[in-house]
């Protein structure tokens, strides 16, 4: 038998039933009629169109995610080899003093104090040079994060000291 109250309402909008026409049914929680806690002897009403609408919207944002990963990842990429062509610049720079002053001390070891200043994995070339005022050369070549890709840039510093001799 259809509900009189319902019967009166447009489709597709649903009007709660008053609390006197509320009624008990045991082996349920909550009263009968709309929004009761439990209550699903009534049918959902129809969906409207904004609920449609959204229900074809569903997937859009990982769309939208997968378009913009390849921007972040290249982003991330080339804050990272800023960082390496940073970390090559402070290198060069560590080892050029280095072999100065080794060179500077005692003619010879410039060369090896500038290597051992730097660490291991860089290509480095370290030029001491000598007379009363010491300069050391290094160019240090900067690693590129995409593999088979010769950038070809490097990083050179030169450090000048005065001899002790």
């Amino acid at each position: 038998m259809a509900d009189p109250v319902r019967a009166r309402q447009p489709r597709g909008q649903i009007s709660a039933r008053p609390a006197s026409e509320a009624i008990f049914k045991p082996g349920r929680r909550g009263l009968s009629g709309r929004g009761g806690v439990g209550d699903r002897s009534e049918p959902k009403p129809p969906p409207t169109r904004t609920r449609r609408r959204l229900r074809g919207d569903r997937g859009s944002a990982i769309l939208e995610f997968t378009g913009f990963l390849p921007i972040l990842l290249l982003v991330g990429l080339a804050v990272i080899q800023l960082g390496l062509v940073g970390y090559a610049f402070e290198q060069a720079g560590s080892g050029a003093r280095a072999a100065a002053r080794a060179e500077s001390l005692e003619p010879g070891t410039g060369e090896g104090a500038g290597t051992a200043a730097m660490s291991d994995w860089l290509n480095a070339d370290v030029d001491p040079g000598g007379g009363d005022l010491v300069t050391a050369t290094v160019t240090v070549e900067i690693p590129t994060l995409i593999p088979f890709v010769d950038t070809g840039w490097e990083a050179t510093r030169t450090v000048t000291m005065p001899s002790d001799d």
